[in-house]
C-alpha cells in the first residue's frame, strides 16, 4: 500500500475572519435592517463549518453499493438518478438527436461588456443548421455565469490525482455545505452532456488558452473518464480506500465515450490552433468520437483589426460563417451515422496497455 502523503491542511479559519467573509454577501446597506438575522445565520453557518456539515441531508446507500449503511448524500443520490434517466433517454434509438451546443464566451449584452459575443452568433448559426437537419439543439451559453446571480462551476479538487476512484461520477464535492460551496450548476451540465449524442463547442482564444467558463466545466468533467460512480466504496473521500482499490486494477470507465463532436475555435491574433488541437486531444481522450476534418474548425475574425469592429468584421466574413454551418453539417451527418452503425471508428475495441 503506497502512502497518503499529508501537510498541506490549511488551519481553520478563526471566528472573526470567517465572519468577515460570511457578511461580504450582505455588504449592501438595504441589508443593515436585517443585521440582527443576518447574525443569526452567520452563527448557523460557523457551527456548520466547524463541523464539516458537507452533506447535511443524507441517507443510508441501499442496495446496489459497496456500502448500503454508507450515508450518501441525498443531492449526489438526486443528480445520479437525473444521469441514469438522461443515459436510458440517449440510448433510446426512436428518441430523436441532440447535440449539446456549447457557447464558450463568457460575453453578452446582459453583463459589463455591453454587448453579445460573436461566439453566441456563431452559436445561433450552427443551431440554425442542426434543427434544420432534424437534429435537437440544447445550447449551453457559459457566459450566463457572468450575468445570472448564483450560477457557478466551483473548481475541480484534483481528488483524481490522489486516486482515481476517490472522483466521484458524478463528482461528489459539491456541493460543501459547511464550507459554502453551493450553487454548482455542474449538477446539471452533467445531465445534459449525458443526453447529448453529440457535442459542438464554439469557443474564442483568450490568451492562447480556452475561456475560464469553459476550462472550469473541462476539469469538472475528469470524473466522466475513469471516475468512480459509487462513492461508498471508498467510504466517501478517504484516500487510502481510494489508493487500494485503484492498486487492486482500476477500469477507468468512460461514462461519455461514443458520442461525436465537432469544434469551432475563433481568435483575432494567434492561437487558434493550439486551442482547437488541446479541446479535440480532450475530446479524443473522453472517448469522443471526430467525425471528420469539415467538424473541426479554427479561424481569424477581424486578424489584427480593431476590437471595436470585429462584429463588423464578422459580418463580413461570409465564407467563415458557412464553414461554421458546415461543422454542424458535418456533425449532424455523423451523428446519423453514428447511430444508424454506419460510421466505422477503427481501434475502438482495441484494449489500452496502459489506460488512465
Amino acid at each position: 500500500m503506497t502512502e497518503v502523503r499529508k501537510g498541506q491542511t490549511p488551519p481553520m479559519l478563526e471566528r472573526a475572519a470567517f465572519g468577515e467573509r460570511f457578511r461580504h454577501n450582505f455588504f449592501d446597506p438595504a441589508f443593515r435592517a436585517e443585521d440582527a438575522a443576518i447574525a443569526r445565520l452567520e452563527e448557523i453557518a460557523w457551527q456548520a463549518y466547524q463541523e464539516g456539515r458537507k452533506a447535511p441531508l443524507s441517507s443510508p446507500a441501499g442496495p446496489g453499493f459497496a456500502d448500503p449503511a454508507y450515508e450518501l448524500s441525498d443531492e449526489w443520490r438526486a443528480t445520479r438518478e437525473r444521469l441514469h434517466a438522461a443515459q436510458a433517454r440517449q440510448r433510446d434509438g426512436a428518441a430523436p438527436s441532440r447535440v449539446l451546443l456549447i457557447c464558450a464566451s463568457p460575453r453578452n449584452d446582459g453583463t459589463c461588456p455591453g454587448e453579445q459575443s460573436k461566439t453566441h452568433r456563431l452559436t445561433l448559426l450552427a443551431s440554425e443548421v442542426l434543427s434544420a437537419a432534424g437534429v435537437q439543439p440544447d445550447l449551453l451559453d457559459l457566459s450566463l455565469m457572468t450575468s445570472q446571480p448564483g450560477l457557478k462551476i466551483h473548481p475541480c479538487k484534483g481528488c483524481v490525482s490522489t486516486a482515481m476512484p476517490l472522483c466521484h461520477w458524478p463528482c461528489s464535492c459539491y456541493p460543501n455545505h459547511s464550507l459554502g460551496q453551493v450553487g454548482d450548476w455542474m449538477a446539471e451540465i452533467y445531465e445534459r452532456w449525458v443526453a447529448a449524442h453529440g457535442v459542438l463547442i464554439v469557443t474564442p482564444v483568450h490568451w492562447y488558452q480556452a475561456t475560464s467558463p469553459l476550462k472550469l466545466m473541462i476539469d469538472r468533467l475528469v470524473c466522466a473518464d475513469g471516475g468512480n460512480p459509487d462513492p461508498t466504496s471508498t467510504g466517501g473521500k478517504d484516500p487510502a480506500k481510494a489508493k487500494a482499490l485503484e492498486l487492486e486494477g482500476w477500469p477507468y470507465p468512460k461514462h461519455l465515450d461514443g458520442r461525436a463532436y465537432g469544434l469551432v475555435v475563433h481568435g483575432d491574433v494567434a492561437g487558434i490552433e493550439g486551442v482547437r488541437r488541446a479541446l479535440a486531444d480532450w475530446l479524443d481522450w473522453m472517448g469522443l468520437i471526430a467525425v471528420g476534418p469539415e467538424a473541426r474548425l479554427d479561424r481569424f475574425i477581424g486578424y489584427w483589426e480593431p476590437y471595436a469592429t470585429s462584429h463588423d468584421s464578422l459580418d463580413a466574413d461570409t465564407a467563415v460563417q458557412e464553414e461554421v454551418r458546415n461543422v454542424a453539417r458535418a456533425l449532424a451527418q455523423g451523428i446519423g451515422d453514428l447511430r444508424a452503425g454506419r460510421l466505422s471508428v477503427p481501434g475502438a475495441a482495441l484494449k489500452h496497455p496502459r489506460p488512465k
